[in-house]
């Protein structure tokens, strides 16, 4: 629409199911590319996708007329789509139900940056769960913890 003008940043954060360590270094830039591009699709602009083997952090500029939610089911169930279809783990891959969304402004867009760019190193020092519950409680994230992680039986 003529003289809608926006600028919201958004870092969205997700896990395998279980937080296996399933994504593959071989494959690992191929489905960053994909979840990429998938944002890209929807109208949304990506400025970086990165993680480890256990979880992802996409880092995007946030289309208005797009919603949070639909952006995530999309970008979820077509990347893991991908992954089975061509078989690049031994079961059947999925992610875990639900996400973490954090908003930034255009100040914080460089840290931001930086800090989902060295994602491999970030993780030597801090496990992925440390790291979530650090943003829930960084942006005052009210959670029941029983719910934010399942783990395998």
């Amino acid at each position: 629409m003529a003289n809608t003008y926006h600028q919201v940043y958004i870092q969205a954060v997700f896990a395998v199911k279980y937080r296996e360590a399933l994504i593959n270094s071989e494959w690992k830039s191929k489905l960053l590319s994909i979840l990429g591009h998938l944002i890209n699709e929807t109208g949304c602009k990506t400025i970086i996708v990165n993680g480890t083997e256990n979880h992802v952090h996409c880092f995007l500029g946030l289309k208005p007329n797009v919603s949070i939610s639909e952006l995530m089911k999309t970008i979820k169930a077509k990347s893991s789509k991908y992954i089975n279809d061509h078989k690049l783990t031994k079961s059947r891959f999925e992610w875990q139900e639900g996400y973490g969304v954090f908003s930034y402004s255009q100040s914080h867009v460089d840290a931001v940056y930086k800090y989902i760019q060295n994602q491999e190193e970030h993780h030597k020092k801090q496990s992925f769960k440390e790291e979530y519950f650090t943003f829930l409680e960084r942006f005052q994230v009210s959670y029941d913890e029983k719910y934010l992680f399942n783990d395998l039986i």
